[in-house]
């Protein structure tokens, strides 16, 4: 994410109003401009136009589209991850004349600038939000390839979770290597070696983490080594009990993304929603809570440490105004208790899991009756 200027101001104690104009550099960028942009939020960019001029002619003159910049209050906002693009629809409040009070809708992909202002409050964990957003840029890309005898799942890891990028099932799996498998076992490391290759040059992905059950990722090494001597140099192996969604999990929970990538969310979320499931897990002797009741009794005591709040709670709050200020009330107690406040996405399976629990949980300092 790329900041070009913010022009924030205080209004009250608690509240940052203003204008921030950014540019989304990734789709992990777009990911976090849905989860900073809410409805009532006035937002500019620019769209293309064909403007009317003045002529003496009859039949009308096409003219060449011209780039126009509108404000539009936000009513919705929706992240389509597979076409690479944030909508933003609202009703237009500035732009021509004509067009105040109709409907648009901006099309948001890497490299659009755009301006948010906020007229009621920026809140501290969207500005942290942003800040972690610039510092990710340097962040490389990693795809792990997760392979067993047979069958190779691989995606690429994003900020907001892992995305599966190809899969591949070959032949008879478990059989692969018995008799005349060998064969096989190389035309399915082609096939797998073939994939990957489209896939680190279309993601510009900088590093390859190679994962799985017994020798067969070794194998496959091996494989890469000889093939191709330039890719080998990017890749890593690691030990995963299985494959797929499992076996990302397994790869981050190892910390292996986090030793080649600085961004270290998924890792973290990972590893906060087991040490929450183990506290839970102790009953009587456990430091944890989970459900909007629960954290607010543990807020009483200031006996959280760290505040674990699902994206889609976040965003699920601000539909109803009571609930929103309860949320955004609870996160400010948090802070000023000092916590940690971690959001967590639900495009991963720890944030499902933890919406599964009520989309709020609290690892505590200290045990509560």
């Amino acid at each position: 994410m790329k900041v070009l200027k913010k022009k924030l101001k205080k209004r009250g104690e608690k509240r940052k109003i203003g204008e921030i104009s950014l540019i989304p550099e990734s789709l992990d960028d777009l990911w976090h401009l849905k989860h900073i942009i809410e409805a009532g939020d006035l937002v500019y960019s620019l769209t293309y136009r064909r403007l009317e001029e003045a002529t003496d002619k009859i039949r009308p003159v096409k003219t060449e589209k011209k780039p126009l910049r509108l404000g539009i209050r936000t009513e919705s906002i929706e992240f389509h991850k597979f076409s690479h693009r944030l909508r933003i629809k609202g009703v237009i409040e500035k732009g021509m004349d004509t067009e105040l009070g109709s409907y648009h809708t901006f099309n948001i992909e890497p490299g659009t600038e755009l301006s948010i202002i906020k007229t009621w409050m920026w809140k501290e964990h969207q500005l942290k939000r942003i800040r972690e957003a610039e510092k990710a840029v340097a962040s490389p890309d990693v795809i792990v390839v997760t392979i067993e005898e047979g069958e190779a799942v691989a995606g690429i890891v994003r900020q907001y979770g892992v995305d599966e990028l190809f899969s591949i099932r070959y032949g008879s799996g478990k059989g692969i290597d018995k008799g005349k498998g060998e064969g096989s076992k190389k035309d399915f490391f082609h096939a797998v070696l073939n994939q990957l290759k489209n896939s680190f040059i279309s993601t510009s992905a900088e590093a390859i983490i190679i994962a799985g059950p017994g020798f067969v990722k070794n194998d496959f090494f091996s494989f890469l080594k000889e093939k191709d001597s330039e890719l080998v140099k990017r890749a890593r192996t690691e030990q995963a009990s299985s494959i797929g969604m499992s076996g990302f999990i397994e790869v981050l929970k190892r910390g292996a993304v986090e030793r080649l990538k600085r961004e270290e969310r998924l890792t973290r979320e990972v590893g906060l929603l087991d040490r929450l499931m183990e506290e839970i897990s102790k009953e009587k002797d456990g430091k944890a809570v989970y459900g909007k009741a629960q954290v607010r009794n543990a807020l009483r005591y200031g006996a959280i440490e760290t505040l674990l709040i699902s994206d889609e709670k976040l965003m699920a709050s601000r539909v109803g105004e009571k609930e929103e200020k309860e949320i955004e009330s609870m996160l400010e107690d948090v802070e000023r208790g000092r916590g940690k406040i971690v959001v967590f996405s639900t495009e991963f399976e720890p944030g499902k899991r933890l919406n599964a629990l009520g989309g709020i949980a609290a690892i505590l300092r200290f045990r509560i009756a």
